[in-house]
């Protein structure tokens, strides 16, 4: 029961711990102590006396596992990556009359601001711009979302398109201007927590806009703020039939 437990160090790997000849119970005694991290292989009938060859090696188990937890990783960050490229998931397709109603308020809107145009027609300005359609998007696709807020349109329209504004008396046409304008118009939304993204797009039309420079500073209120204001009403309308006439 005590026989001698030898190891033959030409057939072990590099990084096996070589064991001194001894018996059966000390091997048990060193496996314990060290056996966290490591296990031994070729134990076999050692305690009748037998010439065995012990292996004492690391774990594959802990490398396996470190290697999934990083293709894990690595898997989820590249799904981040991809997600934004997706349409958002959604359990069902939306109703009819969720796309009906709001592209109908955006025909009744650009159809009502057409026909004050052709009021305004004679004094050679135009209430129609570029912006407003944007707002039409987020009035009435997304009228939950931050920048629907009667706050943040109204804050922005009027901070931006006065930014525009000083920035084309200070530093005249060109691209100073517009990039001093706009990134003016960025920090006054965020400062004052009224992120509407169409806003943004304001001084650059002063700018640009010829037509528009007779206004002067009458353009933080005309046609911005005042095409809102329309808009604000059909709005009102649009989300009314979204959820009391469906179809």
């Amino acid at each position: 029961m005590s026989g001698q437990l030898h190891l033959r160090a030409s057939h072990l790997p590099n990084d096996c711990n070589l064991l001194a000849p001894t018996t059966f119970f000390s091997v048990l005694n060193y496996s314990r102590d060290y056996g966290e991290n490591r296990v031994v292989f070729g134990l076999g009938r050692s305690f009748l006396g037998l010439n065995e060859r012990i292996l004492v090696a690391n774990r594959p188990t802990v490398i396996k596992r470190k290697l999934k937890h990083c293709l894990g990783v690595r898997a989820s960050a590249e799904g981040a990556v991809w997600d934004g490229w997706m349409p958002e998931k959604t359990s069902k397709a939306p109703p009819l009359s969720d796309i009906f109603w709001p592209s109908a308020g955006a025909f009744a809107a650009m159809a009502m601001l057409g026909k004050i145009d052709q009021i305004l027609a004679p004094k050679g300005i135009s209430m129609t711009i570029a912006p407003l359609g944007a707002v039409c998007a987020v009035l009435f696709a997304t009228p939950s979302s931050p920048g629907a807020r009667k706050y943040n349109m109204f804050m922005a329209q009027i901070g931006c398109a006065a930014i525009g504004v000083l920035a084309f008396t200070i530093l005249g046409p060109g691209w100073l201007a517009r990039s001093t304008a706009l990134s003016a118009a960025m920090a006054f939304m965020i400062y004052t927590r009224s992120v509407h993204p169409p806003a943004a797009s304001l001084p650059l039309l002063f700018i640009d806009g010829v037509k528009l420079h007779q206004l002067n500073y009458w353009y933080a209120l005309f046609p911005g703020a005042a095409g809102c204001i329309l808009l604000c009403l059909i709005q009102e309308i649009v989300c009314y039939l979204k959820e009391n006439v469906k179809f």
